[in-house]
């Protein structure tokens, strides 16, 4: 059956292998990220690729309009990938430093799944991607306190909204994923080398988004087979 899935943070990395996975797929996907360019070259059928910044508040309507206008109403998948992160010593850190991570990290993952939900029906399935940094009692490491303590925050927000919204079973879900190569890996652990590719993380998580709502919800899973 075809889905309407939304995907953030889609210029590159995991976000990118995603989009292209779904319309393989034949689902309809709207891509959102600031440089929109990466997708809209690919030229795939049933894909929209909306310039979009999870730190503008008027971006949000860019996407009810589509919805309401272009997917008459009706979103199945909304995935949070997209994510800042700032690698600074804790006294490094700025006050712009805290609030550009988490308006990225918490509060644009809180209002884009604010925006969508009006859309969302019975079985439909938010899934958030934090980091292993994110878990409690997990390994950190210095200079990613704003980025790890971001991630842990939007995990406590998908148990909230499982509780608040499931009599309208709409499951919330997070994937705390480990090391995966990709750019934001290089620039948290510069020469590190995770066995993980990013392609081999996004058919893991297209395949969660789609069906993992019928065995969870308001759960945090760790998808990692190696620290960082």
């Amino acid at each position: 059956m075809t889905k309407h899935i939304i995907i953030t943070g889609t210029s590159r990395g995991i976000g990118f292998e995603l989009v292209k996975l779904f319309a393989k797929a034949g689902h309809h996907v709207l891509s959102l990220s600031r440089n929109n360019k990466a997708v809209s070259d690919l030229n795939l059928k049933n894909v929209t690729a909306l310039p979009f910044d999870l730190s503008i508040e008027n971006d949000y309507k860019k996407v009810s309009n589509f919805v309401s206008k272009t997917w008459h109403n009706k979103v199945d998948v909304l995935i949070n990938n997209a994510g800042l992160l700032v690698n600074k010593p804790f006294d490094a850190l700025t006050m712009n430093d805290w609030e550009s991570v988490y308006k990225v990290n918490v509060f644009g993952v809180a209002e884009l799944i604010k925006t969508t939900l009006p859309f969302m029906t019975k079985g439909s399935h938010v899934v958030t991607v934090s980091s292993m940094g994110g878990i409690q009692g997990s390994m950190k490491f210095p200079g990613l306190a704003a980025y790890s303590s971001s991630k842990g925050a939007v995990i406590t927000l998908s148990e909230v909204l499982a509780e608040e919204y499931k009599e309208q079973y709409i499951s919330f879900n997070v994937l705390a994923l480990g090391a995966v190569q990709t750019e934001m890996l290089e620039e948290a652990f510069p020469g590190y080398e995770a066995p993980l590719k990013a392609i081999e993380m996004a058919e893991y998580i297209c395949d969660f988004s789609l069906t993992g709502q019928k065995y969870y919800n308001g759960k945090s899973l760790e998808v990692s087979s190696t620290t960082p």
